[in-house]
């Protein structure tokens, strides 16, 4: 087992929460994670049929044990919830469930309903970047990286990512989907990933991406909030400070899992991305979702951004501290050019330069402190995770 940095936040808060619940997106090692954190728990999934069954009809039983549980896919019974406010409030004590599921909307929806102070939220993320390189895991190129993505069973398994991601979204399609919403066409639904495959890293823009699925712009608003409630998707959203520019309002659209976006634009391999005309936002995807998988690791809500003014100059990330604003600028190529920091010094210049140390991400080796800002090379994120 790769060890998970989410683990550790894990453990503190199951001494201080009656509750604590873990999500994310199928096959993502929550369970993997929850079972070896607590060993001693009595462990049921409720995708089991007759587990199902037995929480739906004689839910006081199911939890009346007085055992300390574990309760995968919880979401799949929502009348537990009432039930485990109940014996929480009673007993008063910590740690005594950890629940978890892949379906942030219905999991979130229930939690706010019933255990609304009672409970501990964290968000388990496909593996990191820095968590393979603990493990000891190398790539050639961010190209092989990108590519073959960071679901744990890729590497726990060795699978081939052209065999794991179809029978992954045929998985995803089947349960989460039919579970979050009624779509009668999931063929449909298949091509409209794929042309959100095809726009990661862009602004989304709902009527363009309407008209090329051939849907309405309510069926894509329902069917992104679908993708996004399932950890399929993210959307960036822009800054909210205004330096008295017309700034543009629509979020960004990326994939948490790059092997994921890869395999929805049908490549075949790490080569392929080379010449391809997404790689840089691709690159830009792999970096914004190691930023996040710091954040949701360690706890912390998500607090990044982007900014882009009516000119189209544009920070790929702004990291928004409270008391300052990090820009981070991300570039696919190999070679450093100063101008990667040309909109940097543009942004610094019309927000009164409130910023903290400017970065570049780039497809490099090389790290170095220049006048205008770090430069870091991409195997060498992990020093980002600081910002966190």
């Amino acid at each position: 087992m790769i060890k998970r940095e989410l683990k550790d936040k894990l453990l503190q808060l199951s001494t201080k929460f009656p509750v604590v619940s873990v999500t994310g997106p199928r096959q993502s090692g929550k369970t993997t994670l929850i079972r070896s954190s607590f060993p001693d728990y009595k462990y049921y999934s409720l995708e089991d049929p007759d587990i199902r069954i037995l929480a739906q009809h004689d839910p006081r039983s199911f939890l009346g044990s007085g055992d300390k549980m574990i309760i995968d896919e919880v979401q799949r019974v929502p009348e537990l919830f009432s039930y485990i406010q109940t014996i929480t409030d009673e007993k008063d004590a910590v740690g005594q469930f950890i629940i978890s599921g892949s379906q942030s909307f219905l999991l979130s929806e229930r939690i706010s309903q019933s255990l609304a102070g009672r409970v501990a939220i964290l968000h388990l993320l496909p593996l990191g970047f820095t968590e393979l390189q603990a493990d000891g895991r190398t790539f050639p190129s961010y190209e092989e990286l990108i590519y073959t993505g960071f679901y744990p069973r890729i590497y726990h398994s060795q699978i081939d990512p052209r065999d794991f991601y179809p029978n992954y979204l045929q998985t995803y399609i089947e349960r989460d989907v039919r579970l979050l919403q009624n779509i009668q066409d999931l063929n449909l639904f298949i091509r409209f990933m794929k042309l959100c495959a095809g726009r990661t890293g862009q602004l989304l823009n709902l009527t363009a991406l309407s008209n090329d699925a051939g849907i309405t712009v309510n069926t894509v608003k329902s069917w992104i909030s679908v993708l996004e409630a399932s950890f399929i998707i993210f959307l960036l959203q822009p800054h909210h400070q205004n330096f008295n520019k017309r700034l543009v309002k629509m979020p960004k659209l990326y994939f948490y899992d790059t092997g994921l976006a890869c395999s929805l634009l049908e490549l075949q391999s790490s080569d392929q991305l080379k010449t391809h005309y997404l790689l840089g936002g691709l690159f830009e995807n792999f970096i914004l979702a190691e930023l996040l998988k710091s954040r949701f690791h360690k706890g912390l809500r998500n607090n990044c951004y982007f900014w882009r003014d009516h000119k189209g100059s544009e920070i790929d990330c702004i990291i928004d501290k409270g008391d300052q604003l990090i820009p981070i600028e991300i570039k696919a190529s190999r070679t450093f050019s100063t101008s990667f920091f040309n909109n940097i010094l543009y942004w610094k210049k019309i927000s009164g330069d409130i910023s903290g140390n400017p970065i570049v991400v780039y497809g490099g080796a090389m790290d170095q402190n220049t006048k205008d800002g770090m430069l870091v090379g991409w195997q060498n994120i992990a020093s980002l995770s600081d910002l966190a």
